[in-house]
């Protein structure tokens, strides 16, 4: 079945129904659905961020320190409150969040994406950055912007494949990382 996505009241929405493994004769279904983010959601985009963000720190270097992991519970509300900030959820279990800060120069900042380990390669990340480019083009951005650690290959492909390009590289955090760039065109 295709996904559907749509825009009801401003939230940006997808969902998708697939079969899996067969069980016993049976099919398996699965549900994903992405939408905006909910106070309520807090704990669990905690969660998915740290566990992430733990295979992230591997990419950058096991020892390096990284803010994705310390970040506490009000600072996670302070982004649902000023950010759009996306959740993916696998048959209603939280497994993928992201976020997004616009800018008045119709550019926009990414961050903080990320799928738990035990539900990746499944196209939850893929789903979460498919609302993140219906959400970008329906705000009339014109760039997207994004760092990772140059070494995380996995992610770097991901990224290019999705339509980013490297724009810069930094040491600023103690380990190589990529400023990616993706812009969008107004026919899009």
């Amino acid at each position: 079945m295709e996904p559907i996505a749509v825009q009801q009241e401003g939230i940006i929405f997808l969902k998708k129904h697939f079969n899996t493994s067969e069980k016993f004769g049976e099919i398996e279904k699965k549900v994903l659905e992405v939408r905006r983010a909910k106070l309520e959601d807090i704990s669990e985009i905690q969660r998915i961020t740290k566990e992430a963000f733990k295979q992230y720190r591997e990419y950058a270097g096991g020892d390096s320190k990284i803010a994705a992991m310390e970040e506490t519970y009000e600072d996670i509300k302070r982004d649902i409150e000023t950010k759009e900030v996306f959740v993916a959820l696998l048959n209603g279990i939280p497994v993928g969040s992201v976020r997004i800060e616009v800018f008045p120069d119709k550019t926009a900042y990414l961050s903080r994406f990320g799928v738990r380990p035990d539900y990746q390669n499944n196209g939850v990340g893929k789903a979460l950055l498919d609302v993140v480019d219906t959400a970008m083009k329906e705000m009339g951005i014109k760039k997207i912007y994004l760092h990772t650690a140059s070494k995380a290959t996995p992610l770097i492909c991901c990224y290019y494949k999705r339509g980013f390009y490297i724009d810069s590289t930094t040491k600023d955090r103690g380990y190589i990382r990529a400023l990616l760039c993706k812009e969008y065109k107004e026919d899009e």
